[in-house]
């Protein structure tokens, strides 16, 4: 019994402690980047709704194509390629009742058939007069325009990029003053790149304008891009 005691002794005695087993934890600082990209627009897109009521699904949906054919002829005589032109949305809908305070009214037809069509153009400068042009049509309404790029990644990318520069000098900055050195990056969270451009407020509106005029759109001379990114570095040393 006392050889059992004493080799249980020695053992304990030989084998490490348990908490020099332990890894004492990893310093890391932590560290959010912003950045921020701009890129010349390369197109221009404006969307247009052909609208047709009837007192019937079929009859607004057929009274819509013959409308939207005068529609697309327009456009074409205007100058856009027929590549370029395209159907958005297409919907047939029973019209919303409207209360009417006189008996003589007209009855309003059941059934409101909207074709939404989607026209881009490269020539920037000639966005107003287009936009005017179609106002100055009596088959289609004017909604919107918005601008964009042919590779929208890459205005992106120069975003994630920039953003990325900027965690690097912020992490050296901290890391400098609290007086120790930059290790291996530990941990990269990519935030996504948003761009952010102007709109022109162009709403229904603007269907009084005069026909054949201009209409004051000022395409952006940029599209900015916005990124974020969270860089994690593991603190190696004092430098």
């Amino acid at each position: 019994m006392r050889l059992t005691i004493l080799a249980a002794v020695s053992a304990l005695l030989l084998s490490p402690p348990a908490f020099a087993q332990e890894r004492s934890p990893t310093r890391t600082i932590s560290v959010m980047g912003t950045g921020e990209a701009e890129s010349k627009p390369d197109f221009a897109r404006i969307f247009v709704a052909v609208e047709t009521q009837a007192d019937t699904v079929a009859q607004a949906a057929s009274a819509n194509n013959a409308a939207s054919e005068r529609v697309l002829e327009r456009i074409q005589a205007l100058g856009i390629r027929k590549d370029d032109i395209r159907t958005v949305n297409f919907q047939v809908f029973q019209t919303p009742v409207v209360e009417r305070s006189s008996r003589d009214a007209k009855p309003v037809p059941k059934f409101t058939a909207n074709h939404r069509l989607q026209i881009t153009t490269r020539d920037l400068p000639g966005v107003g007069r287009l936009a005017g042009e179609i106002l100055a049509s009596g088959d289609m309404t004017f909604q919107s325009v918005s601008f964009g790029l042919d590779r929208q990644d890459a205005g992106g990318d120069s975003a994630r990029e920039a953003a990325v520069k900027d965690a690097m000098r912020q992490a050296d900055v901290y890391a400098k003053a609290a007086g120790v050195s930059l290790g291996r990056v530990m941990e990269i969270r990519d935030g996504s790149a948003q761009p952010f451009q102007p709109q022109p407020e162009m709403r229904m509106q603007m269907a009084m304008a005069k026909g054949g005029s201009d209409v004051p759109i000022v395409p952006p001379a940029t599209i900015r891009y916005n990124a974020g990114v969270q860089i994690v570095w593991e603190i190696a040393s004092q430098p």
